[in-house]
């Protein structure tokens, strides 16, 4: 049996397994960034060898990818009746913009300026789906004639994200719910609603 044979039969790196090992470049990544991360130590911390990394992910980028949708977690659009209702479910629910967030954003903000193929892979698969969530709440929003009609939904969906990472990045204010929900209706809400939607917002 050759090599190649061999590592074709051995198991897939999946489930519990796979969670570890996505958690532990969790840590590896909060500890040195992106830069100084390898898979080898992803393999020391998770306590696998470097082989059964490279039967799931052939390279770093994969391997990271797919540690941060882990923690962002499944990306689903809410359904709470309300723009407002929307935006507060899709940044302070699971996978929403809290302080782990931004300390994992940091720590690849480096890469995505100097690694292609990372910035690439990162815009696709984590701010892909992200960015389709803000575009489907506002389109909803929309439709039901909860905003203007001419509103600019491509500008307006990372809006909210934009406001609290500069403020979290060059103010140091942490993105909690409270700060969340008040950006949302002293910024977002006054400045995309119609205005028959305004004179009736509580």
């Amino acid at each position: 049996m050759t090599p190649t044979e061999a590592a074709a039969i051995r198991p897939r790196v999946e489930g519990d397994r796979e969670r570890e090992i996505l958690e532990a470049a969790l840590e590896v990544l909060a500890d040195v960034g992106y830069d100084r991360l390898t898979m080898d130590a992803v393999a020391a911390r998770a306590r696998a060898s470097k082989a059964t990394l490279y039967r799931r992910w052939s390279t770093k980028v994969s391997l990271v990818i797919d540690a941060l949708l882990l923690q962002k977690g499944p990306a689903v659009v809410p359904d709470t009746g309300s723009l407002r209702g929307d935006l507060i479910e899709a940044f302070c629910g699971m996978g929403g913009l809290d302080s782990e967030a931004v300390a994992t954003l940091s720590s690849v903000l480096t890469a995505i300026d100097r690694d292609e193929e990372f910035a690439r892979e990162f815009r696709e698969r984590v701010i892909g789906p992200k960015a389709a969530i803000s575009q489907a709440i506002y389109e909803r929003a929309v439709a039901r004639g909860e905003v203007r009609a001419d509103l600019d939904v491509s500008l307006f969906g990372p809006a909210l994200a934009g406001i609290l990472l500069h403020r979290a990045y060059l103010m140091g204010e942490e993105p909690t719910a409270e700060r969340i929900a008040r950006v949302i209706d002293q910024i977002i809400l006054p400045a995309a609603q119609a205005p028959t939607a305004k004179e009736t917002h509580v």
